[in-house]
C-alpha cells in the first residue's frame, strides 16, 4: 500500500500523516465525512466505510484494499459537477428516491392508490401520477406535457379539472376518477417535465441554491415540490427565512426553518415525517458524494 497516498488522505481528513492507515485514520475519515464511528476494530470502520462508498456484498470486507483505496480517494476528492445550460440543481440520488418515497411510496403503493386520479386534500388540487397536481397548471401545460403519454381522451377529460383547487376540485373528483395514469407514463412525466419544473422554482427563491450540497437542494426540491414557491404569508414565513440561511451556507439554520413548518401539520403525520426527513437531508448534507451520486436536474 503507497505510504504516499495514505499520507494524502491523513492530511485531507486531519489524521496524523504518518502513511500508515489504523483505527485513527479511519475514525477520523469517517467524522470528516459526517458518519459516527460505529464498532471498535479496524475491520469494523472499514467495512462502514466501505458501505458508505456504495460497496457492496463481499466487497465489504473490511480490508483496504487497492479498490477501496482507490475509491476512497475518488470520495474525498470530489467537487460537485458544473451546472450545464438548462439545468437549475445537482441533487444526490439519496433526495431523489426520497421525493418519489414521499409522493407514491412504490412502485407496488403506486398501482394500488395512485393509478387513477386522487385529490390529497385541502388546498390541492386534483393529482395524478407522481404528484403532478392539475390545480396549479394551465391547460396549455398540462396538454402539453401529457399528450404523449395517455391517451387524446383521458387528456380531455382531465383538461376540465385543471385550474381547480380545495373542495371545487374535490367536488370533480369522481368524473374523472376512472381515468388510469400507467406508472411507466408517471415516472416519464415526473423525469422529463416536473422535475426541471420544480428545480427552476427552488432556483427562482433560493438563487444560490445550486450551491448548497446535494442532500440539501434535494431536500429544497422536495419542500417545494410539496408546498409550492410562494413566500407570502404567515404560513411561508418559514420558507422566506430559508433565503437568508442559503448564501451563508447555515445548514443548521435551514433545517431549524423546516422542522419549525410541522406548527402547519400538528396532526398530519406524513407531512410531519416529510419535513423530518427534509430536515435530516440538510443538517446531514456534504460535498463529499460520488459522481455517479450527483444528478442534474
Amino acid at each position: 500500500m503507497s505510504v504516499v497516498r495514505i499520507k494524502k488522505i491523513q492530511e485531507t481528513v486531519g489524521a496524523d500523516a504518518d502513511g500508515f492507515f489504523g483505527k485513527n485514520t479511519a475514525i477520523a475519515i469517517l467524522k470528516y465525512i459526517g458518519a459516527v464511528p460505529e464498532g471498535n476494530t479496524l475491520i469494523e470502520y472499514v467495512r462502514q466505510i466501505q458501505k458508505i462508498l456504495g460497496l457492496t456484498g463481499r466487497d465489504v470486507d473490511g480490508v483496504l484494499g487497492p479498490q477501496t483505496l482507490t475509491k476512497l480517494e475518488d470520495y474525498l476528492s470530489q467537487k460537485l459537477i458544473s451546472l450545464p445550460a438548462g439545468t437549475s440543481l445537482i441533487i444526490s440520488n439519496i433526495s431523489l428516491n426520497k421525493i418519489i418515497e414521499f409522493e407514491i411510496s412504490s412502485p407496488a403503493a403506486y398501482n394500488s392508490k395512485y393509478k387513477n386520479p386522487i385529490w390529497p386534500a385541502v388546498e390541492s388540487g386534483i393529482t395524478i401520477g407522481i404528484g403532478y397536481d392539475l390545480g396549479y397548471v394551465g391547460v396549455t401545460e398540462f396538454r402539453n406535457t401529457w399528450k404523449n403519454f395517455i391517451p387524446d381522451a383521458d387528456v380531455q377529460t382531465l383538461s376540465k379539472v385543471v385550474g381547480l383547487k380545495g373542495n371545487a376540485a374535490k367536488n370533480k373528483l369522481a368524473q374523472v376518477k376512472h381515468v388510469v395514469v400507467p406508472y411507466d407514463a408517471a415516472r416519464s412525466v415526473f423525469y422529463q417535465f416536473t422535475l426541471s419544473k420544480y428545480a427552476k422554482l427552488v432556483r427562482n427563491i433560493y438563487p444560490k441554491a445550486h450551491l448548497l450540497p446535494p442532500d440539501a437542494q434535494g431536500a429544497l426540491l422536495s419542500l417545494v415540490f410539496n408546498r409550492g414557491s410562494s413566500l407570502d404569508g404567515d404560513r411561508r414565513k418559514e420558507m422566506k427565512n430559508i433565503q437568508k440561511y442559503i448564501d451563508p451556507q447555515n445548514l443548521s439554520k435551514i433545517a431549524a426553518e423546516i422542522r419549525a413548518m410541522k406548527r402547519l401539520w400538528p396532526n398530519v403525520n406524513g407531512l410531519l415525517r416529510r419535513r423530518e426527513d427534509e430536515a435530516l437531508l440538510v443538517e446531514n448534507a456534504t460535498f463529499r458524494i460520488l459522481r455517479e451520486e450527483q444528478i442534474l436536474v
